[in-house]
């Protein structure tokens, strides 16, 4: 079933069934009173990345206090994506834009990587959860990704599961086509690892291509930036071997 995009879809941290009561948090409250203008007995839509998707009505107990009542379940719940995407950390505004992307892309898993060559960092991990959703709130997608914590590559690639193959975008690969390496994997459940701006070093190029579970695979004649390739191989991904055929 499809997103309604005509009405306001919000996301709730708490159970939801018909009949449930969910009392809006301050900025919820902000977001829907004084900025939308939404009055008693407004429809919305919200969802909590469990429980499907759900109509709601606005009730106001008092003039300082939103209750949001769900109603009726609109979409069940689907099936979480599976979908990791390893990213290296840039600075905040394309930070910010590669986490949306990726939620939008359908990533399931979202976990920073500290490459040799990294020039951002993270330092609110609530920041990019809250992108998380937003995107999902945004876009009509009812799981919500979690953002997991920094860890070092050789940390990641050390304790990595065999049947979860990384499909790595490399630059120094010789041809300019990544359908044929994709065309060749079986694996169903996969990851995606992206580098920083300043490229993988030859250490880290050499460890991930003496991998079993690694697929490298080049994105095209040009260079990309790292937000731009994130985008460019979620899609070629998603359309060769994920949830688009």
């Amino acid at each position: 079933m499809r997103a309604n995009f005509r009405m306001q879809r919000l996301f709730v941290d708490a159970p939801l069934a018909a009949g449930a009561f969910v009392e809006a948090a301050a900025d919820q409250f902000n977001y829907l009173v004084n900025v939308l203008r939404l009055t008693e007995g407004s429809q919305i839509l919200v969802f909590n990345g469990q429980d499907g998707e759900w109509s709601a009505r606005l009730v106001f107990p008092s003039r300082k206090k939103l209750v949001i009542e769900a109603v009726e379940q609109t979409r069940p719940q689907p099936q979480a994506p599976d979908l990791q995407y390893l990213f290296t950390p840039l600075k905040v505004g394309r930070l910010d834009y590669i986490v949306q992307k990726a939620v939008e892309m359908g990533a399931g898993l979202l976990q920073p990587v500290m490459t040799q060559h990294v020039q951002g960092k993270i330092t609110n991990l609530d920041r990019l959860q809250a992108n998380v959703v937003e995107a999902a709130e945004q876009c009509g997608i009812l799981s919500i990704p979690q953002v997991a914590a920094p860890k070092k590559l050789r940390d990641i690639l050390d304790n990595w599961p065999a049947d979860r193959r990384i499909i790595f975008c490399d630059e120094g690969e010789e041809s300019q086509n990544p359908l044929a390496a994709l065309a060749a994997i079986q694996e169903k459940r996969l990851a995606l690892l992206i580098g920083p701006e300043g490229g993988f070093s030859e250490e880290e190029r050499d460890l991930l291509r003496g991998l079993d579970f690694v697929t490298p695979i080049p994105l095209g004649p040009r260079i990309l930036r790292a937000d731009t390739a994130a985008v460019a191989a979620l899609a070629v991904i998603q359309a060769t071997i994920g949830d688009w055929r």
